[in-house]
């Protein structure tokens, strides 16, 4: 498959990192409080190894996290886009969609936007059947984008994140699905 490189919504242009992208990402994921439903903040050099990461996984799936960027600024804002679920659990195999946004950019229905954005994509150009997102029991922020966008609740399907120690806070996880099925009826009405 041909990378998807730049996807567009109203407001946000989503796109392939830069290296200029560094000082910013790694300055927001080592805010503490963006990072509160993660097991840690990242260092400068755990948030380049995640682009090498994100890079390696458009290279190999045509498709990832797409770098956000504001068309009105120019400003890089986070990241939303889609990715093959690293990991053993009973969902699995399974794509995900996830979003990370700088906090000051919070409240401003960003997240949802893109997150939107992505999901056409996975849909439309990916031909995905299923798209399934998940977070701490706690994150109700992330939660409310996942309801945004169509997504519903799996309770049967939430799970203990196997990263994640016994007795980690967070550790317990809510999974939320949508199918392509479910996706087309939320445009038709």
């Amino acid at each position: 498959m041909e990378p998807i490189l730049e996807l567009e919504s109203a407001r946000l242009r989503m796109r392939q990192w830069q290296d200029g992208d560094l000082p910013a990402f790694a300055a927001m994921c080592a805010d503490p409080q963006v990072m509160r439903y993660f097991p840690a903040p990242l260092t400068r050099l755990e948030s380049a190894s995640m682009i090498g990461r994100v890079r390696g996984h458009f290279a190999e799936h045509g498709y990832g996290l797409w770098a956000l960027e504001r068309k009105d600024t120019g400003q890089f804002i986070g990241f939303t886009g889609l990715g093959v679920v690293g990991f053993d659990a009973p969902f699995t195999p399974a794509v995900e969609i996830g979003w990370r946004l700088a906090k000051e950019h919070w409240g401003l229905g960003y997240a949802s936007e893109a997150a939107w954005t992505a999901l056409r994509c996975g849909f439309d150009r990916v031909a995905l059947n299923e798209v399934v997102s998940f977070t701490s029991q706690a994150n109700l922020p992330s939660q409310k984008v996942m309801q945004a966008i169509g997504m519903h609740h799996a309770e049967a399907d939430d799970f203990d994140h196997p990263r994640l120690d016994d007795g980690h806070p967070l550790r317990r996880h809510v999974l939320y699905r949508i199918s392509r099925e479910q996706w087309l009826q939320t445009l038709q009405g």
